[in-house]
């Protein structure tokens, strides 16, 4: 991979004839709209003005902008389907470019399926009210009403035949506005290119060996460097002769500061070999302390919490008669990302540039600039896809190590590449979780009263100040980690999903959060919706049976929701289910279903598993689900979210655990974390879009790995008649289950 075309806000703005939609931020502005008019839509709201997010250059090339960072949700597509849509172009005739504190808005992390409705909903908007403006310019130019013009391929026609070219009508600056509330939008009824199955921009480099990913960058003049990290969390470097390891053929220089250690060298090999060299050499005193792995759900529950009530309700009318209670377990999980970590850095002239991954270029930026003391005006991180996460992985340090390392070595280029061990060894893992639930059934087999209550750390220590980064805490001017806190309603964090969306008359719901971080954890895809809808989901199952109900009926009876219904059929229907029909033997079905944050996209997800008795294994055959994600922009990018959705969070619920012992984390390849392999990926999945034109748009990317855990250990339960309640479900737990 080449350096990318740089850009800055200067030379787009030097340029004639054009309109100007890149980044724009006016906290005034937005401020003032915030409090003395109507909330405008999306990430309009905090980024308002309308060339924030679109350009059309003279010549009439068009460009869109989105402070989210393409992850391989596949986004960019669709937010090129969307501007094209309401800008009446081709889609080949735009492109998109992403988050860059250079060139798009501040849109904050990329993250909690925020990225179509907060910065799509932004450029439906931007785009449509372009659109209405360029419309409005050409009636004046051509003295007509501006209703009896149209659009059509970047072009404005009036109904004798005389066409304005975009280009055109923005060689004045008409269009540097700010954005309006209302947006005169397309009828869905006339779309051409949103909900349209196009096919997905990012791929073809993917799938042909072409330079897609980060860890692929190559620069004029780069050389490669590695980090040696300490052993474990804590230690402290105490002696390390260097003497030997810069004479190795090819080393260019050693860099240590603290406990920040690191070589560099001209190639990756030789930079390969001076870090085991450099281990080798590095002397450490190590104090950590881990907690009992053995014993993880009692060790979290003792430790000290903070403690909300997060949901009341209740009717004293309504008692019930038959009582059950479980307790469900989480482990801490890795990202598992198949690239370890990656970044580039360039320092020239006092400035710093650093081509990522993160999830966040902006609260990264600031990050770094904190560490290196630099003002943040001076430092531009630019986002390049990853080879691996949702989440926040090791991108972010490998960010600061190469930013750290480059200072060092001005002019040159620096390329960090994480080994496999570093990247399973430090990243921020998913926290591990404890939920512990109870509920009575009425004489009728309804629920009458639901009690709920989750134990878990914060899902989120992503940079934004210094201490965030392990390179800014292991330097010798070292940042203190910043003290964990809970992530607020009503998205939330280890609470997220916590709140159950079925109707009952009696609930309460506790969160118990835990500011003690054993292991260094941060978010991971969907937080902790994860385990709380494998929880409740799972505890569904279980009350459908204490109730003798089909688990279908059991929860539509306590749905109240319309599209939540509608989604939970669906799913039903197309997968074939009956209700009282057992799978063949050896094998179950399962269902599960939630609402990602109670407010984002709608999920159910039924699955037929194949358990082996003998050995214990466990594999997803089939999956069919349900997804209501709002306005559809990309089926086929909806559909690819949710499979991987479901694929991902069978590794997760079937495998995923990292491992530990009292002093240094021990799951640091893939025989120590194992991962969901190709023979164990099912026969089918099968994703049922609901779509709803002209709704906001819900975001998909997280809805379905709480329903595919729970729906996956419902259908092992059917299929061996045991109830497993601590995640992994693995081959061991059930066959020990099978054989109890």
């Amino acid at each position: 991979m080449t350096a990318p075309v740089v850009l800055d806000r200067r030379s787009v703005l030097a340029g004639s004839g054009a309109l100007i939609v890149s980044f724009s931020f006016r906290h005034a502005v937005a401020q003032e709209q915030k409090t003395q008019g109507p909330k405008l839509p999306g990430s309009l709201a905090t980024s308002p003005n309308l060339d924030s997010w679109i350009r059309i250059d003279a010549d009439g090339r068009i460009t869109a902008f989105t402070g989210k960072a393409e992850l391989g949700q596949g986004f960019r597509t669709a937010f090129q389907q969307i501007a094209a849509e309401q800008l009446d172009i081709p889609f080949e005739a735009l492109k998109v470019i992403t988050a860059d504190t250079k060139l798009t808005a501040n849109e904050g992390y990329t993250s909690g399926s925020h990225s179509m409705q907060d910065s799509g909903t932004a450029i439906l908007h931007a785009a449509a009210q372009a659109r209405a403006l360029l419309v409005a310019e050409a009636a004046r130019r051509l003295d007509l009403p501006p209703d009896s013009l149209r659009t059509e391929n970047a072009t404005v026609i009036a109904p004798d035949g005389r066409r304005l070219g975009y280009g055109e009508l923005v060689a004045s600056d008409m269009l540097h506005v700010q954005a309006q509330p209302p947006s005169r939008l397309k009828d869905p009824a006339s779309f051409t290119v949103m909900g349209q199955p196009v096919p997905r921009v990012d791929i073809p480099a993917k799938v042909t060996g072409g330079a897609a990913y980060v860890q692929e960058m190559r620069l004029p003049g780069m050389v490669h460097a590695r980090v040696v990290r300490p052993p474990s969390y804590g230690a402290q470097l105490i002696e390390c002769d260097t003497a030997a390891i810069e004479k190795m053929p090819g080393v260019i220089g050693i860099v240590r500061d603290g406990n920040f250690l690191a070589v560099v060298a001209e190639r990756e090999f030789a930079a390969v070999k001076a870090m085991h060299a450099l281990s080798a050499a590095a002397k450490w005193r190590e104090s950590a302390k881990l907690p009992n792995q053995r014993d993880l759900a009692n060790v979290l529950t003792a430790l000290p919490s903070q403690d909300f009530a997060i949901f009341e309700r209740s009717d004293p009318a309504v008692s019930g008669t038959r009582s059950l209670e479980a307790t469900y377990t989480r482990p801490y999980q890795s990202h598992g990302s198949i690239g370890p970590s990656c970044a580039v850095a360039q320092f020239v002239d006092g400035a710093m540039t650093v081509w990522t991954h993160t999830q966040g270029v902006y609260p990264d930026r600031q990050a770094i600039a904190e560490m290196l003391g630099m003002p943040p005006a001076s430092v531009r991180l630019i986002h390049v896809e990853g080879s691996g996460c949702y989440g926040h992985n090791g991108a972010d340090d490998a960010a600061a190590d190469a930013a750290l390392i480059a200072r060092a070595l001005p002019g040159r280029p620096v390329r960090v590449q994480w080994m496999r061990e570093q990247e399973h060894g430090w990243e921020p893992y998913g926290p591990a979780m404890v939920t512990r639930l109870s509920a009575s059934l009425t004489a009728d087999g309804r629920i009458a009263d639901w009690n709920f209550a989750v134990w878990s750390n914060t899902h989120s220590m992503r940079p934004g100040g210094a201490g965030s980064l392990l390179a800014a805490q292991h330097i010798a001017r070292s940042f203190a980690v910043p003290a964990p806190k809970p992530l607020p309603l009503p998205e939330g964090g280890g609470d997220r999903n916590a709140i159950p969306i079925y109707n009952f008359p009696n609930a309460h719901v506790m969160h118990h959060f835990i500011p003690a971080m054993p292991l260094r954890i941060s978010a991971m895809r969907a937080l902790g919706a994860y385990h709380n809808v494998f929880s409740i989901e799972s505890f569904m199952d279980e009350l459908a049976d204490l109730a003798g109900a089909d688990p279908v009926v059991f929860r539509l009876k306590h749905l109240d929701d319309a599209r939540g219904r509608a989604v939970v059929e669906k799913a039903a229907q197309e997968f074939g289910w009956r209700p009282g029909e057992r799978a063949p033997q050896n094998r179950g079905y399962g269902f599960a279903f939630a609402r990602y944050k109670n407010l984002a996209a709608y999920c159910a997800i039924a699955t037929e598993v194949e358990v082996d008795r003998e050995t214990g294994r466990a594999r997803l055959v089939r999956a069919v689900a349900a997804v209501d994600a709002g306005q559809v922009v990309n089926p086929d990018g909806i559909a690819n979210q949710v499979e991987g959705a479901i694929v991902q969070s069978a590794s997760w619920t079937l495998y995923e655990s990292v491992t530990f012992d009292e002093a240094r984390i021990t799951s640091i390849d893939w025989q120590t974390y194992p991962i969901l392999r190709f023979n164990a990926v099912p026969d089918s999945i099968a994703v049922h879009i609901i779509n709803r034109p002209g709704q906001p748009f819900l975001g998909s990317g997280e809805t379905g790995q709480g329903p595919a855990a729970a729906s996956l250990a419902n259908a092992i339960a059917r299929a061996t008649g045991k109830r497993l309640r601590d995640l992994p479900l693995s081959r061991k737990r059930i066959k020990d289950a099978i054989d109890a």
